[in-house]
């Protein structure tokens, strides 16, 4: 399992837990409504949070592929530059 499945998993398994929580725990429905909506807006936020982050990372990794990608390419054009030179003698 890779780090992402298993923070998705705990990520899911947390927040089943603390629903359980609060819709057992002893107070009144209005005060659950409350905490599981502020619990919900909570989440949501984290989660955009996370998607943000995500897209950050892989913008870089992404610039890095194509950078490498271009030096790769830049490398093979002067190998065959040089390759033609030798030909040519």
């Amino acid at each position: 399992m890779n780090a992402v499945k298993f923070w998705a998993v705990f990520t899911v398994g947390v927040a089943a837990g603390a629903a359980v929580a609060l819709i057992y725990a002893p107070q009144s429905g209005e005060k659950t409504r409350r905490q599981l909506k502020r619990s919900f807006e909570d989440a949501t936020d984290y989660l955009k949070d996370a998607a943000d982050n995500i897209s950050d990372h892989a913008e870089k990794y992404v610039k890095k592929g194509k950078d490498l990608i271009d030096d790769a390419v830049d490398s093979a054009s002067n190998a065959v530059t040089a390759a033609k030179k030798v030909v040519q003698i």
